[in-house]
């Protein structure tokens, strides 16, 4: 198991990702001074993206079928929690976008080799509300942990 989201686990027979991109945003608010640098104020955290890019060979390793059940979770608008195959905790995450790219085909049109490029946002961590269908079981400990 490399991570898994929700019930989701990626994994060479699911969907491998072939990297793992986090970006995390703080915000500061700019106040205009005269005759000097604007002032900066912390408003607090911003907003934490990750982007899963990686490759599927239906052939070889991978699923298409997997991109189908992340579309479906996605569907649903809730957020899933998100943890690496180590062990760490990444919190909870909704889906914002997937994208795929099919190439190599054969004769029927069904793909060799798909991409799939994968974007999530975390959520506010106090929001259990949002948490997906499957995931009440770990609701308790994910709010100690987070």
């Amino acid at each position: 198991m490399m991570l898994a989201l929700g019930m989701f686990v990626f994994s060479l027979s699911t969907a491998a990702y072939q990297e793992l991109q986090r970006q995390t945003e703080w915000r500061h608010a700019s106040n205009s001074r005269i005759g000097a640098v604007p002032a900066r104020q912390f408003l607090g955290r911003g907003d934490d993206t990750i982007t899963l890019p990686g490759i599927i060979l239906p052939e070889l390793a991978g699923s298409a079928l997997s991109l189908d059940v992340i579309r479906l979770m996605a569907n649903t608008g809730k957020a899933w929690p998100m943890v690496e195959g180590s062990g760490r905790i990444y919190g909870l995450w909704v889906i914002e976008s997937l994208s795929e790219t099919k190439t190599l085909f054969f004769r029927d049109g069904t793909p060799r080799r798909i991409e799939f490029n994968l974007s999530l946002k975390r959520i506010d961590d106090d929001r259990i509300d949002l948490l997906g269908a499957g995931t009440a079981v770990g609701v308790n400990i994910l709010r100690r942990l987070l």
